[in-house]
């Protein structure tokens, strides 16, 4: 079955590394990769002084023993890999790029909150690994932006005014979420505007009107939300709002396990899930 690390799985299954791999999203990574045709755990790591070191990854994570023990060096795990799955945090997901584009195998990348020149390096490190990167590795998501893109093309700036509202639980650290970006970008496409130029990211006292054309967000964060997410199109007497709730993570874990077997075999790049999922 997948998920075993044992001689005798087919050679075609994918070995896949998790990061992050005691953590509740690697926890959910690691049942999906056991649950999933063609892949199996080829690794998992954490952070050094992880209390986690040395435990099963798959007793960690609830679905018994498939022994992979949880260690704190990448390299040797890269090195025997054919891919990683990383939903870490951005410093960390540019040192596993850079590792990754080393040992020629593909990455996923579910981290948020990247800067620009974390992107850039992530950008370089593509030039010798295949890197699929994405806000949001749902296809209910993705469908979503493609949504919205459209939608934006559609409907004049002058007559509707985009915003973007998102929630998530108490523990994020950063706003607004890769995927409420992600649908911002969607947005701006349509538009035919950057979005870095045109997002509003906060209001508080005496805003002044809204300026036309400009793209809204808004952030709740609480309790133990997974994501929600909706797209309000505002016009004169008529309102259209695109909208998406997770209820579990594993869908973003299924999601980066078929991300990792898509790009299995393709050439080094910067992809994106709607190259996975056939939306581009």
């Amino acid at each position: 079955m997948s998920g075993t690390a044992t001689n005798d799985l087919p050679v075609n299954e994918m070995g896949l590394v998790v990061v992050g791999a005691a953590g509740r999203m690697g926890q959910a990574l690691i049942r999906a990769i056991h649950t999933l045709p063609g892949a199996r755990v080829a690794g998992a790591i954490e952070r050094p002084g992880s209390p986690h070191l040395g435990k099963d990854a798959g007793e960690l994570a609830g679905i018994g023993t498939i022994g992979v023990a949880i260690g704190d060096d990448p390299l040797p795990a890269f090195a025997k890999a054919d891919g990683v799955l990383d939903f870490t945090r951005p410093a960390a997901t540019v040192e596993f790029a850079g590792y990754a584009a080393q040992a020629r195998i593909a990455h996923v990348i579910g981290t948020t909150g990247c800067s620009a020149d974390d992107n850039a390096k992530i950008a370089a490190a593509a030039r010798h690994a295949t890197i699929v990167k994405s806000g949001n590795m749902s296809l209910g998501v993705n469908l979503l932006a493609v949504l919205v893109e459209q939608a934006a093309r559609a409907l004049d700036a002058d007559d509707f005014d985009i915003e973007i509202l998102e929630m998530h639980h108490r523990h994020k650290v950063d706003a607004p979420s890769g995927t409420a970006l992600l649908l911002g970008e969607a947005a701006a496409t349509g538009r035919g505007i950057d979005l870095d130029g045109n997002s509003v990211r906060s209001r508080d006292g005496h805003t002044g009107v809204r300026k036309a054309g400009s793209i809204g967000f808004a952030t709740l964060r609480g309790g133990s939300v997974v994501g929600d997410h909706s797209v309000v199109l505002a016009g004169t007497g008529e309102r259209i709002t695109l909208a998406h709730h997770a209820e579990d993570r594993a869908i973003f874990a299924r999601g980066a396990v078929k991300a990792a077997l898509w790009a299995r075999g393709r050439k080094p790049g910067l992809y994106s899930m709607r190259d996975v999922l056939g939306l581009a």
